[in-house]
């Protein structure tokens, strides 16, 4: 797992679109809904910018060819990022693993852990085809 801190980093343009698109949601509902709510507002503002944007994916969890068990990202934007929304006072090193788990299920590659508090507080988790087996 990286967070990734290079200004040329994997599907750029378009997580610097969904970062600006939760800014816009928070500056417009401020602080204090629950994660659905922003959740819902992040999938609306999305869709009107023209992403192909999926709510409540489920992803089915494998373990030696057999179904162990099922994750429900919150959003995944054009088949590329995962988009995990949070409501809390901070983010935590749980919320992290939830998203790193979610990457690794898929064959997406880059998360966004966006957490709606105070303050828009964002996290970009990166879990390459390196990493995959």
């Amino acid at each position: 797992m990286e967070i990734d801190s290079n200004s040329d980093f994997l599907h750029k343009e378009l997580t610097e679109a969904i970062i600006s698109a939760a800014y816009t949601v928070h500056n417009t509902l401020g602080y204090g809904f629950a994660e659905k709510i922003y959740e819902n507002a992040l999938f609306v503002e999305l869709k009107k910018g023209c992403f192909d944007v999926k709510q409540q994916t489920p992803l089915t969890v494998l373990y030696g060819g057999i179904v162990v068990g099922d994750y429900v990202t919150d959003l995944v934007v054009n088949d590329a990022v995962i988009v995990e929304v949070k409501a809390v006072k901070q983010m935590t090193s749980e919320h992290e693993t939830q998203l790193l788990n979610y990457l690794r299920a898929t064959k997406c590659e880059v998360g966004l852990l966006l957490n709606f508090g105070r303050k828009v507080e964002i996290k970009r988790m990166v879990f390459g085809n390196k990493y995959k087996k």
